[in-house]
């Protein structure tokens, strides 16, 4: 396997990292925080290394075949943790190489899952470079599931081909789609740091959670998260972009041209948004009835960690871990089933729900009826083949990896609620988990580090849809 092509696009992604230190050294320095050198140093040597790849790699050939762009995926999201994780180490936080990486891996993959402690004190750069790693890890994501997984026929993916990801030729796919996606992600992104602002937010919090909001990562500014501000109107902005973030950014693309009826005809978005009216509609009732609560707060508290759960935001403004048995299991159940494809959400996703809807209903009918002839259909089209088998294949080693991570956090020590909640909420890139540990009150700071190393695993594992990385382990991938 030729692998210059590989390293030269690692370099542009390194060199990409590297620009990006700018903004928190701008930060530390008006602050006069010292932790301003440790990011220039860093954004030195990342700018070092991704320039070398870059002229000792270029003018290749960069048609990328189905193994190439299998590695290339992989080999890019653990290098640029790595990179990201070298100023949480020597920053003046001080923080253990595991820790480091663990919070540049939840944050590059936009899990939202933090060791840090004390943010409401902590240095304006590392909180900007948190808020950062979300915000690249997002429009990476969304890149790469409307360009590089149709392409791969990943978990059905290959539902959403577009017309420039039908032939084999990844490298330009992504490269046209980059542009368009990028532009729109950044207005939402401005246009969400506007509607904080003028929420009362200040401006560096404000810039921060719309990078994270729109990226449904869920990195605070403070330890509390929006339990901080108390603020509805805030809550409302987030929610408004938490749901955005959650929907297929090419619907966005086919708005702005025009079709503005595609967004809302969408089969996938109609279902994505009834789960959350269901939802919150089940959670407001439970709370008002159960909790004796009034219908204004249970409206407020339902509707916000609602929709931060099941876009996988991790937003919290209070601790539903209180609210009683059954508020925890439909939170958990939320975290398994995600938001939108081709959106910066993860979990397994609405679109294969409703693929596995659609089988099981033709298999039933084909019970009543043995010689009927019933193929399942999505968004009122024919499943193409092979669609049905990934799907399938896709629950199946979901479930298989999410029991496996949680048998191994509960064999190093952990209990039933956190070892399953901490498995869930890796491989669906949630953000906190349940129970008093890792839950919304929580951190991930008290676990040991094994735990801190599997969960990093799994987040890295759901965020590329578990076979992206699996495949990597088949002896025949290797094969000449």
């Amino acid at each position: 396997m030729d692998i210059r092509p590989l390293l030269y696009v690692i370099g542009i992604l390194l060199t990409t990292l590297s620009l990006s230190m700018l903004l928190p050294i701008f930060a530390d320095i008006a602050v006069g925080n010292p932790d301003w050198k440790v990011f220039f140093t860093c954004m030195i040597f990342t700018a070092f290394i991704g320039g070398a790849l870059i002229l000792t790699n270029e003018g290749n050939e960069f048609d990328l075949d189905v193994r190439q762009a299998f590695l290339l995926t992989v080999l890019s999201w653990i290098t640029l943790a790595l990179a990201a994780a070298a100023p949480f180490a020597l920053s003046g936080l001080q923080m253990s190489v595991t820790d480091s990486i663990f919070e540049a891996v939840s944050g590059i993959t936009t899990t939202g899952s933090t060791v840090m402690t004390g943010l409401n004190d902590a240095p304006p750069g590392i909180l900007l470079w948190r808020a950062i790693l979300q915000w690249l890890g997002g429009i990476g994501i969304i890149v790469m599931a409307l360009s590089v997984l149709p392409f791969l026929k990943v978990g059905g993916m290959q539902l959403f081909q577009t017309e420039s990801s039908e032939n084999e030729k990844a490298m330009p796919r992504a490269a046209q789609l980059s542009a368009s996606i990028g532009l729109i992600y950044l207005g939402l992104t401005l246009a969400c740091m506007f509607a904080y602002r003028s929420a009362g937010m200040n401006s560096f919090d404000a810039l921060a959670h719309a990078m994270t909001t729109i990226a449904t990562g869920g990195f605070s500014t403070f330890d509390s998260s929006f339990g901080h501000y108390d603020d509805a109107w805030a809550e409302i902005v987030a929610i408004i972009f938490m749901l955005m973030g959650g929907m297929p950014f090419i619907l966005y693309m086919k708005a702005l041209r025009g079709n503005w009826k595609a967004l809302f005809q969408d089969s996938q978005v109609r279902a994505f948004l009834a789960i959350v009216v269901l939802s919150i509609t089940v959670m407001i009732a439970y709370l008002v009835l159960q909790n004796n609560e009034t219908f204004g707060e249970a409206l407020r508290r339902a509707s916000f960690n609602v929709v931060s759960v099941i876009t996988g935001t991790g937003y919290t403004n209070g601790d539903y871990n209180l609210w009683g048995g059954f508020a925890v299991i439909l939170m958990f159940f939320l975290m398994v089933v995600g938001g939108c494809a081709g959106s910066t959400t993860c979990g397994i996703k609405v679109f294969r729900f409703q693929v596995l809807y659609a089988v099981t209903i033709s298999q039933l009918k084909q019970l009543l009826h043995p010689h009927g002839i019933f193929t399942p259909h999505y968004n009122k089209q024919a499943l193409p083949a092979g669609v049905a088998a990934s799907v399938m294949g896709f629950f199946f080693v979901y479930a298989l990896s999410f029991s496996l991570l949680a048998i191994g956090l509960s064999f190093i020590g952990l209990d039933f609620l956190t070892a399953m909640s901490g498995a869930v909420t890796s491989i669906s890139n949630v953000g906190p988990g349940l129970g008093e540990i890792i839950g919304p009150g929580g951190t991930f700071q008290p676990l040991p580090d094994s735990a801190k190393w599997m969960m990093c695993g799994g987040m890295i594992l759901g965020r590329l849809e578990l076979f992206t990385v699996l495949v990597l382990f088949l002896p025949h991938f290797w094969a000449k």
